[in-house]
């Protein structure tokens, strides 16, 4: 099977190294608009040819779009207008919002051919050189509205993700975006805000980042994050997002009245309620 990835980065990169080496694709084409991408894509192995749009869905079985979700909104329906009536070529995204992007081609001819799909898996690295083997093993998989693609379709992605070694979970693509907005999106933003607390801190004070253990680096790490992908990703899902922010602002006012008035019985007990998110996250 050939299988074609536009955008060798993190996501991109990582499902070609993989579904080369377990023997899903026999050949994997790639397109990146980045000049030095796609020869860092070359040299690394990542792809075997790099190519343009047009070669890529022509020659491939299966189409990975591994964009940024503003570029994939672009890009989608001009794809799905180069797939031929009566082909059984299939067409995937990996972003991290899905509504609008469904919506977009919900009425395209060939909206059966495009599953919509979102490996819940990466690092805060961007990038053909942040790719690594191994980095979706074990994780979710969401399928959005796999009732709306062709069987076949949904039966081929589900052997993609299958070889990736990940659990495939179905989900609509309003839902899909709620879910995210609490377990990925507001974790970058909460991450964001405090580094940009901290270095506005280190301004003053030099020294700050000597005083830095390991779980200040493990709550910052996301903010290392690519802005080129998390712009778009808050942007088109920022009702969910602005949601999940009031929420959170409530908790974290709920903790600054507790400390301002040193009641340690309501810090304790903030703390304590805090600590159930034991029973999902060992």
């Amino acid at each position: 099977m050939i299988t074609g990835i536009i955008g060798l980065g993190l996501i991109g990169g990582s499902m070609a190294i993989d579904l080369k080496r377990r023997g899903f694709a026999q050949q994997v084409l790639g397109v990146e608009a980045e000049p030095v991408n796609a020869s860092a894509a070359l040299s690394i192995g990542l792809a075997d040819q790099v190519v343009s749009l047009h070669e890529c869905v022509s020659a491939s079985d299966i189409i990975v779009l591994a964009v940024p979700v503003g570029a994939a909104r672009r890009l989608l329906p001009e794809i799905l207008d180069m797939i031929p009536e009566g082909s059984d070529k299939v067409v995937i995204d990996v972003c991290s919002t899905k509504d609008h992007l469904v919506q977009s081609v919900k009425d395209h001819p060939a909206r059966k051919h495009y599953v919509a799909t979102h490996p819940m898996a990466g690092t805060e690295y961007s990038g053909p050189w942040a790719a690594m083997s191994g980095m979706f093993d074990g994780h979710a998989c969401i399928i959005c509205d796999p009732e709306d693609s062709c069987p076949e379709a949904v039966t081929k992605v589900e052997a993609l993700y299958d070889t990736l070694n990940m659990r495939v979970i179905r989900m609509d693509s309003a839902n899909h975006d709620v879910h995210t907005a609490y377990v990925s999106h507001i974790s970058h933003v909460t991450s964001f805000a405090l580094a940009l607390t901290v270095l506005d801190k280190e301004k003053d004070e030099k020294h700050i980042f000597d005083l830095a253990s390991g779980g200040f680096s493990s709550t910052v790490r996301l903010a290392k994050s690519s802005p080129d992908m998390w712009t778009p990703i808050l942007k088109q899902n920022r009702g969910n997002v602005l949601h999940v922010m009031d929420t959170y602002i409530e908790k974290m006012n709920a903790f600054r009245q507790a400390i301002a008035d040193g009641d340690e019985d309501s810090i304790r007990a903030l703390i304590e309620e805090a600590n159930h998110i034991r029973r999902i996250i060992r």
